[in-house]
């Protein structure tokens, strides 16, 4: 199945005046069928087992080219796997597509595509330290969303600290930033931290918080003020 059948199938599956209100919600002038995640999921599932690797890059690729916004959110999805070998192409192609996004909601599934590759090749932080000057809003803020999987382990070895450490580094350059999605994208970072290693995020707006917009320091401190985190860390 090629892409333009794909997105046939799913303008099929779209409900009756979803696209209309996905337009208005998302506020990007693009193509929107109106199709759930749940549908998407489905079918991106179904995808990755059929097909061979590299019969899925191209078929992610041409998704993407037709920027409609399913079939961007569904290429995305069709890397969104953690166990690719090789996936040197894979992590190349989702570079590629950083700098045409312009919504967080694809941006946001082209970040979790790029987590699981992450995960796989940690070395690959190198790369996205880079994207912490870009001038591209979604760029800089993926910088963030993609290293997500640093915020979850309750039990880090040395080397998580210190990847943690240094996407903390690149959160407190952020936070003299104004743009409201850079904010919301620090206090994210701190905000599920805060669930696994209380101490650093305390540290962290102890040291930064007064120059952080007032929601989104309310937001980074959000457990931490209920006390529903542990406090974990080295």
């Amino acid at each position: 199945m090629n892409a333009a059948e794909l997105v046939d199938r799913l303008a099929r599956q779209g409900a009756p005046g979803k696209a209309a209100e996905m337009a208005r919600y998302h506020k990007v002038e693009r193509r929107y069928l109106g199709v759930a995640n749940p549908v998407l999921n489905d079918l991106s599932r179904d995808l990755r087992r059929e097909l061979a690797l590299a019969t899925r890059i191209d078929l992610a690729r041409d998704l993407w080219n037709t920027d409609i916004h399913e079939a961007r959110i569904l290429a995305a999805k069709l890397f969104t796997q953690a166990r690719i070998r090789p996936d040197a192409e894979i992590w190349e192609v989702i570079q590629s597509w950083l700098p045409e996004c312009d919504a967080w909601a694809i941006a946001d599934h082209v970040c979790m595509a790029g987590q699981k590759r992450l995960i796989a090749d940690p070395a690959r932080l190198d790369t996205v330290a880079g994207w912490t000057d870009s001038d591209h809003l979604w760029t800089r803020r993926a910088a963030l969303v993609i290293t997500l999987p640093w915020t979850k382990q309750n039990h880090p070895k040395p080397a998580d600290l210190a990847h943690r450490d240094r996407v903390l580094g690149w959160a407190a350059g952020y936070v003299s930033d104004r743009d409201w999605f850079i904010q919301k994208a620090v206090a994210w970072w701190l905000r599920e931290l805060s669930k696994h290693d209380a101490p650093r995020v305390r540290a962290f707006l102890a040291e930064h918080g007064d120059r952080m917009k007032p929601f989104a320091r309310k937001e980074a401190a959000k457990y931490l003020a209920t006390g529903d985190c542990t406090a974990q860390g080295g």
